[in-house]
């Protein structure tokens, strides 16, 4: 299959998961609205801003992974597939998280927080997955680049030997299980935690594609 039509479809899916987050913030000021009620929100809009930068910097970095490829074989597929199916259930922890982060339903925060981490850690472990995948497999899913360019252009943790082997990108694992760690002891400082990595991913931590931006021969033919 072209890559571009994956990409495609799940542009679409990151289209509607970070669509869906406004709804949990429709019900604000519906029974009554003031500024005080406005502002008693701000857990609702809190959850929002780091659920659509997060959401909408890993579709920034979906396309910068599968612009490595002009091909997807099944297994990629597949694990696109299962990233996808954790990135469309982002909404769920937002939601609840917002619910539970502050007033009478406080003590079910460390819970939420805790279920937002764990889908978090799911779609990193996929991207870690997805990645390892295009670079075991470069040549035949037609990248502009051979197995030892892409791990050689990977940026790293540091240039000390026992940093140099760790893919920088790789840390946001490790965030998101301090993130659902911290949940235990705080769901305030847990959703901070994850906002903080969406800004660490903000930063490109993948290397650009080379030479994958043509269309593939066949591209209507699965390889």
């Amino acid at each position: 299959m072209n890559s571009r039509r994956a990409e495609s479809f799940s542009d679409g899916v990151f289209a509607v998961a970070i669509t869906v987050l406004i709804f949990n913030l429709l019900p604000i000021g519906k029974d009554e609205l003031s500024y005080r009620v406005l502002g008693d929100a701000w857990p609702q809009y809190a959850a929002y801003v780091v659920s659509f930068l997060t959401i909408g910097i890993m579709w920034m970095n979906h396309h910068t992974l599968f612009g490595h490829v002009r091909l997807i074989d099944r297994p990629l597929l597949i694990l696109n597939l299962l990233l996808l199916m954790g990135v469309v259930a982002i909404p769920f922890p937002t939601a609840l998280i917002a619910e539970h982060l502050t007033g009478p339903t406080e003590s079910g925060g460390p819970a939420a927080a805790v279920i937002y981490g764990a889908v978090m850690i799911a779609i990193s472990v996929f991207y870690n997955a997805i990645w390892a995948y295009i670079l075991l497999h470069a040549e035949a899913l037609g990248s502009g680049s051979t197995r030892e360019m892409l791990s050689g252009s990977i940026p790293r943790l540091g240039r000390h030997p026992a940093l140099s082997w760790i893919p920088r990108w790789s840390v946001g694992l490790i965030g998101y299980l301090v993130g659902l760690l911290a949940a235990f002891w705080s769901a305030g400082a847990s959703l901070a935690v994850y906002g903080a990595l969406a800004v660490f991913y903000l930063f490109n931590q993948l290397p650009d594609p080379v030479g994958a931006d043509e269309p593939a021969p066949d591209a209507d033919q699965e390889p």
